[in-house]
């Protein structure tokens, strides 16, 4: 497994593939990060801005579309059971 990364920067789009990437392996703490966030309710854009970078204010699709694809990858891989198990995620 590649090392994962504490604080990376990410792609507009999370993975798509039905495997573990590597790209999935760097982003560990991301996906750790978007799951404790919406387990916390907190709000989509500070998230966005904290968590992923993106300025929800100057680029708010960008910065939606990266939320969405990102958690919904941080869930798909804790759903699986390939990473993130036990991370308290819905």
């Amino acid at each position: 497994m590649t090392k994962p990364q504490l604080d990376p920067d990410v792609e507009d789009v999370a993975p798509i593939e039905p495997a573990l990437t590597a790209y999935d392996e760097q982003h560990v703490v991301t996906y750790v990060r978007l799951l404790q966030a919406e387990g916390e309710g907190a709000d989509w854009r500070e998230v966005a801005q904290v968590v992923l970078h993106i300025d929800p204010e100057r680029e708010p699709d960008r910065a939606r579309s990266a939320s969405q694809s990102h958690l919904a990858r941080a869930k798909w891989l804790t759903e699986q059971g390939r990473l993130l198990r036990g991370t308290g995620s819905k």
